[in-house]
């Protein structure tokens, strides 16, 4: 079975680096993309420029924190575009505000997961993230 893709809109290295050991750790099989902000996913969605052969990915993980643009301005343009409309979109942020998740929500995000402060807190959160959004393949 091939892998699934998963682009990670993420600006600070140490969660990337702790995403990918996570993934490593759950025996998650996935293609990992990231990028740093949120001119770069949309870019990358669009396959604009250095992203001119970017694969589709099958979820996208959105920090909120992002230079550029705000992972809620990524959201809502993801959702009302008709070529990303179906990609998955979970929110994975430190942002705990119940504010944050219902707007996250409101703007099409499949799910919102605050990212644990414990290293094995982070392997379920992304094992809980990637589950079952594998264009319909649960793991």
């Amino acid at each position: 079975m091939p892998e699934n893709v998963l682009l990670y809109v993420e600006d600070e290295d140490a969660a990337v680096f702790l995403l990918e050991t996570a993934l490593k750790e759950a025996e998650i099989p996935a293609q990992l993309y990231r990028v740093s902000d949120g001119e770069q996913a949309l870019a990358f969605l669009r396959k604009a420029g250095a992203y001119e052969k970017a694969p589709r990915p099958d979820l996208i993980l959105l920090d909120l924190n992002l230079p550029r643009k705000t992972g809620f301005e990524v959201l809502s343009e993801v959702q009302h575009e008709d070529n990303f409309r179906d990609i998955s979109v979970v929110v994975f942020t430190s942002s705990s505000l119940p504010s944050d998740r219902k707007r996250s929500l409101a703007l099409g995000a499949k799910r919102y997961i605050t990212k644990p402060s414990s290293f094995d807190g982070f392997i379920e959160a992304v094992k809980e993230a990637c589950s079952s959004f594998w264009n319909g393949r649960p793991r």
